[in-house]
Order: C-alpha cells, then sequence, then structure tokens
C-alpha cells in the first residue's frame, strides 16, 4: 500500500461525495477493483503513467499496482470530540492514517445548505482543528496522569515521557497543532503508544463549483493561505467533476478532462500531493511475470526497500541490479538498457531513487 488517509470536514462540504467518487474511480477498472473494507474505507488503485510506460514494453502477465486506503470520517460537528453528532464515533478510525485530507467547502450553492449557515472556510477549518486538538488534548490529560503514576518510582523512562506529554499538553492547551510544535518528531517518536491526530501532516481539500475549478476563487485563496501559514498542502478539486469522471472508462475521462482544460483528473492530484506531504517514492519489479509498484519513504536504502518485497530478500541481500526509468525510456528495454551499461550493481546501502526498476539477488 502506498498511504491511507483519512477525509474528514464539516457536514455538506462535498467530503462523501469526493470519497466515493474516489473509491469508485478505483472499482472503474476489472484488474484493479475496489475493496470495501467497511462502510466508511475504500481502497484505489495508484495509476502511475511511468508504470504504463513499463507495461506498454514489457507486456506481463500480471500488473500490480500500489494503493491509497481513504477513511472516510462522518462529518464532524462542533462538539464532536465531546460526543455531538456522529462525527466522534469515527474519530478511533482516523487515529490510524498516515494523513488527513481536510475537505473544505469552497463554493457557493443554494441547494446544499452549510451546517453553519454562511460558507466561511476560515471558520469551518477552525471547527474542525479545534475538535481534532480537543480529541488529542482528551487523550493526552489521561496520559500525564497515568505516566506520573508511573515515574514516581524514578523510571528515568517514564520521566522522560512525562516531560514530552507535559510539553505537549502546554502547547496543546494554547491551541497549536501538535504537527506545529517544536520538536514534536522526536517527542511522537519516544512516545509510540500513542497516535495524535494532530501530529499528522494535512492535505486541504479546496472544493470548489465546475467553473471554478481553473483558479483559485475567494474562498480558495483563504484556505491557500492558512496552509502556507501551517506548511500544509492544498489541492483544489471540484466534486461533482469527480463523481463524473469515475463513471467513465479511461479515455472518456482523459477527454472530458481535456475539455474541461484539466491534465489530471483529482485523484492523480491527491495521490502526488499525499507523496509529497509523506516524502514517499516509487520503485518497480519488472518481468515478464510481473509488472509492480512499490511505496517507500525517500530515503530508503536498497536493502530495506528488498524488505517491502519480503524479509527473505532483505535478510539474504546480496546486491540489487538498478535501472533508471529515465534509462528505461530511453532504450524500452532492460536487456537494451543493460547492454549499453545503464544497469548497475548496487549495495546495501544504496538509496534508491523515484522510479528505479530493480531486481534483487539474495540468498535463501
Amino acid at each position: 500500500m502506498g498511504f491511507n488517509c483519512g477525509i474528514v470536514g464539516l457536514p455538506n462540504v462535498g467530503k462523501s461525495t469526493i470519497f466515493n467518487a474516489l473509491t469508485k474511480a478505483g472499482a472503474a477498472s476489472a484488474n484493479y477493483p475496489f475493496c470495501t473494507i467497511d462502510p466508511n474505507t475504500g481502497i484505489v488503485p495508484v495509476i502511475d503513467e511511468r508504470q504504463d510506460y513499463i507495461i506498454q514494453y514489457i507486456k506481463p502477465k500480471s500488473i500490480v499496482r500500489t494503493t491509497i486506503e481513504f477513511v472516510d470520517i462522518a462529518g464532524l460537528v462542533k462538539g464532536a470530540s465531546k460526543g455531538e453528532g456522529l462525527g466522534n464515533q469515527f474519530l478511533t478510525n482516523i487515529r490510524q492514517v498516515d494523513a488527513v485530507a481536510h475537505v473544505v467547502r469552497c463554493f457557493d450553492s443554494t441547494d446544499i445548505t452549510h451546517v453553519e449557515g454562511t460558507v466561511d472556510p476560515e471558520r469551518d477549518i477552525d471547527i474542525i482543528n479545534t475538535e481534532l486538538l480537543l480529541s488529542d488534548m482528551e487523550i493526552i490529560d489521561r496520559a500525564v496522569d497515568k505516566t506520573q503514576k508511573a515515574s514516581k518510582g524514578g523510571d528515568k523512562e517514564m520521566i522522560r515521557k512525562l516531560e514530552h506529554l507535559k510539553k505537549l499538553q502546554d502547547e496543546v492547551a494554547k491551541g497549536t497543532q501538535i504537527r506545529n510544535i517544536e520538536g514534536y518528531k522526536e517527542m511522537i517518536e519516544e512516545l509510540p503508544e500513542y497516535s495524535f491526530i494532530t501530529a499528522k501532516p494535512v492535505m486541504y481539500v479546496m472544493n470548489v463549483n465546475e467553473d471554478e475549478i481553473l483558479e483559485d476563487n475567494e474562498y480558495a485563496k483563504k484556505v491557500r493561505s492558512i496552509a502556507e501559514k501551517e506548511q500544509a498542502v492544498c489541492v483544489r478539486i471540484c466534486g461533482k467533476i469527480e463523481q463524473e469522471i469515475s463513471e467513465l472508462d479511461e479515455a472518456e475521462a482523459k477527454e472530458f478532462l481535456e475539455s474541461l482544460g484539466l491534465k489530471r483528473s483529482g485523484l492523480t492530484e491527491m495521490t502526488e500531493q499525499g507523496y509529497k506531504l509523506l516524502d514517499l517514492i516509487t520503485f518497480f519489479t519488472a518481468g515478464e511475470k510481473e509488472v509492480r509498484a512499490w511505496t517507500i519513504t525517500r530515503g530508503t536504502t536498497a536493502q530495506k526497500a528488498a524488505g517491502k518485497i519480503h524479509t527473505d530478500i532483505e535478510r539474504g541481500f546480496i546486491r540489487a541490479e538498478v535501472t533508471s526509468y529515465a534509462d528505461f525510456q530511453a532504450y524500452n528495454s532492460l536487456t537494451k538498457a543493460k547492454e549499453m551499461g545503464k544497469m548497475r550493481l548496487e549495495g546495501k546501502e544504496y538509496i534508491v531513487q523515484d522510479g528505479d526498476i530493480m531486481y534483487f539477488r539474495f540468498n535463501v
């Protein structure tokens, strides 16, 4: 799997429309079916143009995409962290995701009533962020009480954890999202038993009208300004367009997007931004039997990348045969690339590059 992403937002912002469109798009291809894990979770394949190019020339018997899991969290409202509305019962789900996609309504409509009466992205973002922060605060408060008792015996590890928890407690009480606290990553690493929602990277999804998809409207500009301050990423998307795309085959979808002046779908944009947000890259394994995409964190060594395929390959790692995607493009053949000296033998410490095509040599 590439990564999993929790989708949050107020009711009636287009969150579920986008979720349904994205997951239904995954169901459109018989080779990569949409998988329903439970009523609010869906897995969709990542369509990578580089993988399609490799497939075109290698013609494998099997194709395996990397995937994204989307978790649709019921619309949150004021007081969700205290049990108001339906959102609270799903907050546990979002603690398990890698990133959060925060859908913000950036369109006017007389047909769709806003839960707060008016469209105001700044207010809406603040409501959601506050509820997520309060939910984290509740966990931190309980953790501080528990750790204080455990540290009374002088346990150095517990004392250290208590210091971290108290710093988080102080900052969160001021309204600071955990991901914006200086040194939060180091603190989180020493508190692995806790999963804080506001520590997760955020992607703001600006849901706009169809006629405003090519350029930020005034609402979207406000969201982008907030994202810049938080060092978050933004994606402009139209739920209605994504819904229409999900009903089309690949050729029709491409033609439809071109008619709107778009080069790619919202799902593709969300995928790309998600990979950037989490600092992920893709490498490929390719042969007549299978062309497969694998997702790893940027900076991963060849030996660790081998472990994504199987722990035995990581343990028995000898060398990796590596061909860059650019070199494959130049010759349209791994064999030809090797003949031209473009296939390299790399050791266990080699840092895998985005798009590398790899074959691992290993001892059983």
